[in-house]
């Protein structure tokens, strides 16, 4: 899965049981319409990669974490939800994420997702960030921005919840793609 010049980004988005569908659905959408190749990944060793999200709706993810290690990707983005705890506690995922910042690749998350799953394995730097505002007591040792929808700190991106996942899909457009294809998905998303 790792991207050649000329060739769609690929972007990981792991899902697990209680992963808030907003969030995954959302970035995942506007990535696709940026020309990106998402894959949904599920974490937990689900019967045949089906998660049931916070909200309760099914989803079924296209491959298992576990069969994402050795590949390579242009974006790992980590949705939030309680759900967060399962991203949070896959040693696949983790190793991932690692390997990505250390790779200078960008990864992100968004809602829960920076305070459960980011920070806790050294993943968010003392720079900027910003979560779900219920978890702002965890944001310890960086520069918390609550007031930010979504903020860029290098390759880290990160976000607050559900009503930001359109705007952090399109920022993460812009990042990967370029500033024209994220006006364009945002005019064709009437945003």
């Amino acid at each position: 899965m790792s991207t050649v010049e000329g060739e769609p980004r690929a972007v990981l988005i792991p899902i697990a049981d209680g992963t808030e569908e907003i969030e995954a659905i959302a970035v995942a959408d506007v990535l696709t319409r940026g020309g990106m190749m998402v894959t949904l990944a599920s974490v937990g060793r689900k019967m045949q990669n089906i998660v049931t999200m916070s909200q309760g709706t099914k989803v079924q993810g296209d491959i298992a974490i576990e069969a994402c290690v050795d590949l390579s990707f242009d974006l790992i983005m980590c949705p939030g939800g309680p759900g967060a705890q399962h991203l949070h506690d896959s040693a696949e995922l983790i190793t991932m994420l690692q390997k990505q910042k250390r790779q200078g690749r960008y990864y992100g998350g968004i809602c829960a997702a920076p305070a459960v799953v980011l920070l806790p394995h050294g993943l968010l730097d003392s720079g900027p960030a910003t979560t779900y505002p219920s978890y702002e007591s965890k944001m310890v040792g960086v520069d918390y921005r609550p007031n930010e929808r979504v903020v860029v700190n290098d390759k880290c991106i990160t976000s607050q919840g559900p009503g930001t996942a359109i705007e952090m899909g399109l920022k993460l457009v812009e990042l990967l793609c370029s500033q024209e294809m994220a006006q364009n998905v945002a005019k064709a998303l009437v945003v």
